[in-house]
């Protein structure tokens, strides 16, 4: 029987940033167009959440059920190590997953954005068939844009689009610079696991690319974030506030292309989703300022 603080760990805390980031860049571009919500804001919040801890448990449990957890360093795993029955924490999954729904339904249905009901339908079923189903494609190497469309586009400027009922180039550098550095830390995730994915079969995109052009995957999506920040830049300047989150980006880099493996790269992850959540914040508040500014 799992202890509460094992069943906390297992919906794996440090990813959360990774369903924060997009709300608070979401409203911040909401906001330089004067229009940004707190109600609004903080049912996206809710809903990112519930999706990101439900689609931990249900990994947790799709991969516990198919021996693929077995061989890995790094959070607990409920099912692979035996410390959870396989139903109830799939369970827990779905109760994330009915939690995110009702939470998606008030929104939506407050905003009046009701072409989201399809979206946030289809990010649940994403969500599952991660790793879910017979045919999981994080089996097959497309995590990593599952991670970029649902944690970046689709969270990003879903909150925008709720508050401000329209988009901006803003919002959508944004989007993409924040679901880059989400999937970056899948990247590193993955980086991490390519021996016991081998060994398992599972063909995630770092087993398919191998360990080197998967450190270079990785550089390449911070620099895009990087470059997201020119972007909204060019649009509100106050924006570039947030190229001072690099300073917690460029150790990590060093780090991953200096060849760190195993449990040396436990660090790199907690350590994307403290410079993600900094990135957030910082971009939000500067595309918050340009309206303040004028």
């Amino acid at each position: 029987m799992a202890t509460l603080s094992q069943w906390v760990e297992g919906a794996r805390p440090r990813t959360l940033p990774a369903a924060v980031a997009p709300v608070l860049v979401g409203t911040g571009a909401a906001y330089a167009l004067g229009r940004a919500d707190s109600g609004l804001a903080l049912l996206a919040l809710l809903v990112s959440l519930a999706l990101q801890v439900g689609v931990n448990y249900a990994n947790d449990y799709s991969d516990g059920i198919r021996g693929t957890d077995q061989e890995r360093v790094g959070p607990v795993r409920l099912v692979g190590q035996g410390l959870a029955r396989p139903d109830n924490v799939k369970l827990a999954a779905m109760l994330c997953f009915a939690s995110a729904a009702l939470f998606g339904l008030a929104l939506v249905a407050l905003s009046g954005a009701f072409v989201l009901l399809l979206v946030g339908a289809a990010s649940i079923a994403a969500a599952w068939y991660y790793t879910g189903g017979r045919k999981p494609y994080g089996y097959a190497g497309m995590g990593e844009l599952f991670v970029f469309v649902f944690f970046g586009l689709v969270a990003t400027l879903g909150t925008t689009y709720t508050q401000a009922g329209t988009l901006t180039i803003a919002s959508i550098a944004g989007a993409v610079g924040v679901g880059a550095i989400a999937s970056a830390i899948l990247v590193a995730n993955n980086l991490r696991d390519i021996p016991g994915d081998t060994s398992s079969g599972k063909r995630t995109l770092a087993v398919r690319l191998g360990a080197s052009r998967t450190r270079t995957l990785y550089a390449a999506l911070l620099t895009l974030a990087l470059l997201c920040v020119l972007v909204a830049g060019v649009i509100h300047l106050s924006a570039l506030i947030a190229l001072l989150s690099f300073a917690l980006a460029l150790p990590l880099v060093r780090r991953v292309i200096g060849g760190a493996a195993g449990r040396d790269l436990v660090p790199v992850l907690s350590g994307t989703g403290r410079f993600e959540l900094v990135y957030a914040a910082l971009l939000a508040v500067g595309l918050g300022a340009s309206h303040q500014l004028g």
